[in-house]
């Protein structure tokens, strides 16, 4: 099929920057001071258009503070359906492995990700598949830094968020579509989640292109912080720090979302029913409608209705 440009999605840079509430208070660096049990999961966004985003993880390498880096290999590999982890679905790279415990510097996600080879791969109505190539990430991974602390005799417990609806472009001229994921980390033991309904007005509302029927475009955006102006992926605007689709739920008959792993704190949601017209790359003229403030407590469940 001819490529398309995919609106919406969750970005792999090679960088990337992340903060973390602290786990543990001193500790000297990995290695340091016992042993503690780490778990790392991944979750996503969907991204309008695609019926599967696949990515094959052989790999955790870990760089303590002290000390050169280590790596988790992955055996066998895992190939992750990341649009099959919405919500609070997440899928577990390591479950409790043993590492040594103190402060680390970074971690990469060893990918397998190859430009104009359909390993890691996009498909598209469950019968095209397309390369999907991260740009250096066979040679570095996904390095996501900033510091974090494994706790001596604890479980330190992250979830990684690919932001597909920031990250999967077809450059023109090229075999592959990209993927340069937004990656957003948090500590389980201090989030919650946002859920609930969207009104059948603000579905079928004058200013909606994709049709009440259609859930594509249906979306709930989440900002940081309390009475923020809505504005698009891309936008000059506050950026939304992720995002979910809104669908028919046949057993209320209602229009539902579901927004997980939010760290403890003051949210701004929105909803929009042009969502599928946000080119991440691009500056959209995109209504919102109900922007209200939410709080969310770790380990609770915030409910919010449009």
């Amino acid at each position: 099929m001819p490529h398309q440009f995919i609106a919406l999605g969750r970005t792999l840079l090679l960088l990337v920057v992340f903060s973390l509430a602290p786990v543990a208070c001193g500790g000297g660096g990995g290695g340091g001071g016992g042993t503690g049990l780490l778990s790392i999961s991944v979750t996503d966004a969907p991204v309008d258009g695609a019926s599967a985003v696949v990515v094959l993880f052989d790999g955790i390498e870990l760089k303590p503070q002290s000390g050169p880096s280590f790596m988790l290999p992955l055996s066998p590999i895992m190939a992750v359906d990341l649009l099959a982890e919405q919500g609070t679905d997440r899928a577990t790279l390591l479950d409790s492995v043993e590492v040594p415990a103190g402060r680390y510097n970074w971690m990469r996600l060893s990918v397998i990700a190859e430009q104009g080879v359909v390993d890691s791969y996009i498909e598209f109505a469950q019968t095209t598949r397309e390369s999907l190539y991260v740009p250096s990430g066979e040679q570095h991974g996904l390095q996501l830094s900033s510091g974090f602390v494994v706790a001596a005799g604890g479980i330190t417990d992250f979830t990684i968020d690919f932001d597909l609806r920031k990250s999967v472009t077809d450059p023109q001229g090229q075999p592959d579509f990209f993927l340069r994921p937004s990656l957003r980390v948090v500590n389980n033991l201090v989030v919650g989640s946002l859920t609930g309904t969207v009104s059948d007005a603000l579905i079928e509302d004058a200013s909606c292109t994709n049709g009440p029927q259609n859930d594509m475009g249906n979306v709930v955006y989440v900002y940081e912080g309390s009475g923020v102006t809505p504005d698009d992926v891309g936008g000059t605007g506050a950026n939304p720090i992720t995002s979910a689709l809104v669908s028919f739920d046949m057993d209320s008959s209602m229009y539902v979302y579901t927004v997980g792993f939010l760290a403890e704190g003051t949210y701004t949601a929105a909803f929009s029913c042009q969502g599928a017209d946000d080119d991440p790359m691009a500056d959209d003229d995109i209504v919102f409608s109900g922007a209200a403030d939410v709080d969310i407590v770790a380990g609770e469940e915030t409910v919010h209705d449009f």
